[in-house]
């Protein structure tokens, strides 16, 4: 393995979330084990101070009804099962004489009965402390209490079982824990990697794509989470780069197309003229025709280009309030001789108020290819006819013709770019118009649809939101 793949590995999201995982473990073990010892810390010392009172109250019972050879009896019975050096018992008397006391020589330098006097002095209750035994390892927990007739009883009990016991306790904690992490690691690897499965499917995807498979695909799992959704939008996104792809692809092929029948005539007509002794008249025309067809070149680039900056949004500084029923009223009269070569009838209608908000010029470029694609398609004696009207805040052109129609099977395709129907390529044109008006349309909001009958005629119905008489 390369150290720059160990560098990729070390720092990986799985493993670092498996770092996270495990810190986090290592610490909520911590806490959680300190929180547990201090409970239980606190369990058996509660528990050792309610077996003392609990002694001390038996013993002072005894006391009573048997005296004090009774509990000389009681007390020795205790220490030999428990042993000398684990527990002891002293009674000393309210002048501080010591009337009954079990083997001390375990327990030397314990305090005097001078001591336990000046703490019981304030208090009926007995009294428990935890005892600090000089030469040995562990303390000791005690209790005074006043028994008899001003008596004072002494216990102790060792603490020795109770540490030792906590000292497993925190050994067993030591040596489970890094067990416990390494697992908790192993567990967290596990859990990283199957959670970022579908990103290191989305990586291989993207890699694979890099490398020219557009038709790759992220697999869906259909459980609907975080991992999922992104394997849905990428495929998504894929889909739409693909689907622009093959769009550039087919204009490129067609632009090609397109821009080579114009340059082989400017060839043609070049090679004619070189060729071959002509008069000045007929230079002139050639020269003529080689405009003609550079025109033709030129409006077809600019035709695109303005197509490409509709698509990116209309400036909003251009924008004012149009009233559309001028606009088709001088675009029809701007046809009306055209129209009249024909010998088309060619008429308007407007009803109420038809104001949208947008660009002045791109708004008649709109009308002007819309009727011009009407008149183009038109029978000689045929009608064409623009209507105008308000719907549901909507301001509605309606651009109807008698033509040759359009085909069913080709109309999902007459607003793409360079595409011409079968019976229309006897006709001049670049198939870019409707594909210049569907992007002004767009632009400022709204949508151009279609209804056409082959043989009888088409009507483009052009939606824009209509701005209101009072805004």
């Amino acid at each position: 393995m390369s150290s720059r793949r160990k560098i990729k590995h070390r720092y990986s999201l799985a493993l670092r979330l498996t770092l996270w995982y495990a810190a986090i473990f290592a610490l909520s073990s911590v806490i959680a084990f300190t929180l547990f010892y201090v409970i239980i810390t606190s369990v058996i010392q509660e528990r050792t101070d309610g077996d003392l009172l609990e002694d001390i109250g038996e013993l002072s019972a005894l006391l009573t009804e048997e005296g004090i050879h009774g509990l000389k009896a009681e007390v020795e019975s205790e220490v030999a099962s428990d042993g000398s050096d684990k527990v002891f018992y002293r009674l000393v008397s309210a002048e501080g004489r010591v009337l009954l006391a079990t083997d001390m020589s375990a327990w030397q330098g314990v305090e005097s009965s001078d001591a336990m006097r000046k703490r019981l002095a304030n208090s009926t209750n007995p009294v428990l402390e935890t005892l600090s035994v000089p030469g040995h390892e562990y303390g000791a927990r005690t209790v005074y209490g006043v028994v008899g007739k001003g008596d004072i009883l002494q216990i102790a009990e060792s603490l020795e079982e109770d540490a030792e016991f906590l000292e497993v306790l925190q050994s067993s904690f030591a040596l489970t824990v890094p067990v416990l992490m390494v697992l908790a690691a192993l567990l967290g690897w596990f859990m990283a990697s199957k959670a970022l499965s579908g990103v290191r499917e989305v990586t291989e995807a993207a890699i694979d794509i890099s490398k020219g498979e557009l038709d790759r695909r992220v697999p869906e799992t259909g459980r609907g989470d975080e991992i999922d959704k992104l394997a849905n939008t990428f495929n998504t996104m894929l889909d739409r780069i693909q689907a622009l792809i093959t769009g550039m692809r087919e204009i490129n092929d067609n632009i090609a197309h397109d821009l080579r029948s114009p340059l082989a005539r400017i060839r043609g007509i070049a090679e004619t003229a070189l060729t071959s002794k002509q008069s000045i008249d007929e230079y002139q025309s050639v020269a003529a025709d080689t405009i003609e067809e550079c025109d033709r070149l030129i409006h077809m680039i600019n035709t695109m280009l303005d197509i490409t900056e509709t698509e990116a949004g209309v400036p909003v500084n251009t924008m004012e309030r149009i009233d559309m029923g001028g606009v088709v009223h001088d675009a029809c009269d701007l046809f009306q001789p055209l129209a009249e070569d024909k010998s088309i009838t060619l008429s308007w209608s407007a009803g109420s108020s038809a104001v949208v908000y947008g660009n002045k010029h791109y708004l008649q470029r709109l009308v002007a290819n819309l009727l011009d694609n009407a008149l183009k398609y038109t029978r000689r004696g045929g009608s064409v006819s623009v209507g105008i009207a308000r719907q549901s805040g909507n301001v509605l052109i309606t651009v109807r013709d008698t033509g040759i129609g359009i085909a069913e099977k080709e109309m999902p395709n007459i607003f793409k770019r360079f595409y011409r129907c079968d019976q229309s390529r006897s006709h001049a044109g670049t198939g870019l118009g409707l594909s210049l008006a569907l992007a002004i349309a767009r632009a400022h909001g709204g949508d151009i649809t279609v209804s056409s009958v082959l043989g009888e005629g088409s009507s483009f119905t052009v939606v824009l939101p209509a701005v209101s008489n009072l805004t």
